[in-house]
């Protein structure tokens, strides 16, 4: 094999889909979302217990995909690896993949309402109604907000507080459902400690970028400096008898 047919070669090998890139991602996303969904309702039923036990596990599901996506971009100028490259190329697809768990847990939220109506009212509380109701209404316009055309026609800055807001807000509903978890002794309490891990990420990464910028800042600032103060001693030298 010659060396041209050698890089052709090699560049459609770099070029090929990978099945862990893009689109994928969300594939196997969704299928791990139904295998658990579908092993909770085989091992707890299809009752109300059932239904409860699949409500937690698509919510733990859900936090464990939004994670990664919420700190792709800090990771990335903190760390600078392979893996926060991929965290990076990938955040659109791994907020799908969250949006496709969370969507489950709302179907099966809806089917416990709809047959056990009863206890699920009397148990929901008027802040998880709220907070869940504006939640969604956030992903929903996220989700939709997440693909090249309709990114387009709403606008870069748009975009930027739609997706900002929604994902503090996400975040927040989050770590006040396992701040709760906490209190009460359960183990899915343990979900706020990467949940903090990622918002000091996201804080060391700001302060890594403010500290840069002023760095840049001063390093254009630097040169101008050093060229007035030669110009004013030439002119004090013209001067000088």
């Amino acid at each position: 094999m010659n060396e041209a047919a050698k890089t052709r070669r090699s560049a459609q090998v770099r070029e090929r889909p990978s099945s862990f890139e893009g689109w994928p991602v969300v594939g196997w996303a969704a299928l791990l979302v139904g295998a658990v969904a579908m092993t909770t309702l085989h091992l707890a039923g299809t009752e109300e217990a059932g239904l409860r036990a699949a409500i937690r596990g698509t919510a733990s599901l859900s936090a464990a995909l939004f994670l990664p996506a919420f700190i792709a971009s800090p990771a990335q100028l903190l760390f600078l690896a392979p893996w926060t490259k991929w965290l990076l190329r990938n955040r659109r697809y791994l907020g799908l993949s969250f949006a496709v768990s969370q969507f489950t847990h709302l179907g099966f939220v809806l089917a416990l309402a709809a047959t056990h109506s009863a206890s699920f009212f009397a148990r929901l509380s008027r802040p998880t109604l709220v907070g869940g109701s504006v939640g969604y209404l956030f992903l929903t316009l996220m989700t939709a907000t997440s693909f090249d055309r309709t990114t387009a026609w709403l606008g870069r800055r748009r975009w930027r507080l739609l997706h900002g807001t929604g994902v503090w807000l996400l975040w927040s509903i989050f770590a006040f459902t396992y701040l709760v978890a906490a209190a009460r002794g359960s183990l899915t309490g343990l979900f706020v400690m990467p949940l903090a891990g990622g918002v000091a990420l996201r804080v060391a990464a700001a302060v890594r970028r403010r500290r840069d910028t002023a760095a840049s800042r001063a390093n254009a600032v630097a040169p101008s400096a050093s060229a007035g103060a030669i110009t004013s001693a030439l002119d004090t030298l013209r001067r000088d008898p």
